[in-house]
């Protein structure tokens, strides 16, 4: 039987999200990969044990995780049935839809019809009543957002989530989210994008300016760049790596020299703070408390305690800051 660490909480940050009350660790475990039938079931537990031992509270999943969809919730659900029923009020649980989940003209984006059917499934497989965030996973670009935001108003409304959030919005489709919630009375909580070291877009699209205008929260997906912005291409591509395989997220053309030479540099400027590549990457997305949250993965508990060291160095001097800038930028 699990026990949780009784030191859980004495090391993690909590950030508040936006202008509410709800806190989030400074990293939180996505279950994008790594959570189906093809992972040993044993390593999945583990590493969502060591993960709660070391005070990372929020797991956050997508309808379609898995692979296959939907076994990433169904692992979780497990779990949680398993190893937390007795923590469920210490926990974040997050999901989304808006991608692909199945055949036909409701199975996907965002209709009121799908997204509150997908919500009613993901409870399903978690074997929850409620999740503490639901999101919309994407722009709908046929569906008005008058419709998506009711749906996810009507979710809260409904008791089957307690907050609300978006994911890969533009900046303008986020200000425009926020105002429709606003008018029904259910706050936009949270912006999930991917940034990272190597993804400036959501500081370049002017994302990160309107969410701190609407005091609206973020946790960024992809701070490790699909693996990029770890120590395992610093050598070229590994035969087991994810840009070795037919992996739709990193192909092995975007692993170039010239981005090895870079990935390199970087390295040199994490050893000289004492950290991984992927610590520093990771310190970057949360440098000056602008991120509520960064979203990491974990194949191993090693990897994942790895990952949260990071947190043991998340300031920057300026120097630093200007040296990453001139490798990526130039």
């Amino acid at each position: 039987m699990y026990t949780a660490h009784p030191d859980r909480y004495a090391d993690m940050p909590y950030r508040r999200t936006g202008r509410s009350g709800l806190k989030l660790p400074a990293l939180s475990l996505g279950l994008w990969h790594n959570f189906g039938p093809d992972r040993p079931v044993d390593i999945q537990r583990a590493i969502l044990r060591r993960a709660f031992d070391l005070g990372v509270t929020h797991f956050d999943l997508a309808n379609n995780y898995g692979p296959p969809p939907g076994a990433a919730e169904s692992a979780l659900g497990d779990a949680l049935k398993a190893d937390f029923a007795h923590h469920r009020d210490e926990l974040i649980v997050s999901t989304k839809a808006g991608y692909l989940m199945w055949p036909g003209p409701y199975g996907e984006w965002g209709s009121r019809k799908y997204l509150l059917s997908s919500l009613d499934q993901s409870l399903g497989r978690l074997g929850l009543d409620y999740v503490d965030i639901f999101y919309s996973h994407r722009p709908d670009p046929e569906t008005p957002l008058e419709e998506t935001m009711g749906a996810l108003h009507s979710a809260v409304q409904q008791g089957k989530a307690l907050y609300v959030g978006v994911s890969n919005y533009s900046a303008e489709q986020t200000r425009d989210a926020a105002r429709i919630l606003a008018e029904l009375g259910t706050p936009l909580l949270i912006h999930q994008p991917r940034y990272s070291m190597l993804d400036r877009r959501p500081e370049d699209e002017g994302l990160l300016d309107t969410l701190d205008e609407l005091q609206v929260g973020s946790i960024a997906y992809s701070p490790l760049e699909q693996g990029l912005l770890t120590g395992r291409y610093l050598d070229g591509i590994p035969q087991d790596s994810r840009a070795a395989s037919d992996s739709p997220f990193l192909s092995a053309d975007t692993v170039t020299e010239d981005l090895v030479g870079r990935l390199r540099t970087l390295d040199a400027i994490a050893k000289s703070r004492g950290q991984s590549l992927a610590q520093l990457a990771l310190a970057w997305v949360l440098r000056g408390g602008r991120v509520t949250s960064a979203l990491i993965g974990a194949s191993s508990p090693r990897q994942l305690e790895d990952s949260v060291a990071a947190i043991g160095n998340l300031d920057f001097t300026a120097d630093e800051l200007a040296r990453i800038d001139a490798v990526v930028k130039e």
